[in-house]
């Protein structure tokens, strides 16, 4: 029986994935995809005719898309990251859905103006008012955890490594939550886990 294929890098969107993958405990394959030239190859195109990362390859299965991918993970291999029930899997959803619509757009905002845009051309008000644009969603997220531990309750589930996956480019641009101190308990509990080093080795290793 083959295993599954997980294509991408941890410096891209497929880190999410390859975080989720890597928490199943499951034996897989990697494939280093870079976001440059390889998702644009013919045969990655023929995985995923989107031309981006990442990408799952089981058996028969092709799928794109980082959370479709990491629900699919949860659902067949790990299936007590998402809560029993229509209305746990409903709040997983929810949560996963709120990290790509009300976190990402504005952290890959500042992502855009720190490393892809020429010290001559950067735009420091941009900068300043993504991050006072993050202050609602941030407020939201840290009112919902100041009575649990995690999302959905007192155990770890995909929708804390879906929404923490996402904020992972927080790490990057060196943006400082410490004035949400449950978002901050809560990351700091989310990045500990030896599947998230895992993941950072396995995806860096492109």
């Amino acid at each position: 029986m083959s295993k599954p294929v997980i294509y991408g890098i941890s410096t891209s969107r497929a880190f999410r994935s390859i975080w989720a993958i890597e928490e199943t405990g499951i034996d897989y394959e990697h494939v280093p995809t870079s976001f440059m030239g390889d998702a644009q190859s013919e045969e990655y195109l023929a995985v995923n005719p989107n031309g981006r990362i990442p990408a799952l390859v089981d058996g028969d299965m092709k799928l794109f898309e980082s959370m479709a991918i990491n629900f699919y993970l949860a659902k067949k291999y790990a299936p007590h990251l998402i809560p029993d029930g229509l209305q746990g899997e409903a709040q997983a959803l929810q949560w996963s859905v709120w990290a790509i619509s009300e976190i990402e757009p504005l952290q890959t905002q500042i992502v855009v103006q720190k490393f892809f845009t020429p010290d001559d051309k950067k735009d420091e008000a941009v900068m300043a008012r993504t991050a006072r644009g993050l202050e609602r969603p941030l407020k939201v997220l840290d009112t919902h955890l100041a009575q649990r531990d995690y999302l959905l309750g007192n155990e770890f589930s995909l929708a804390d490594l879906s929404l923490a996956g996402v904020m992972d480019l927080l790490n990057m641009v060196e943006f400082d939550t410490s004035a949400w101190p449950h978002v901050q308990r809560w990351r700091d509990a989310c990045y500990s886990r030896a599947s998230y080093t895992r993941a950072k080795q396995v995806g860096e290793s492109a």
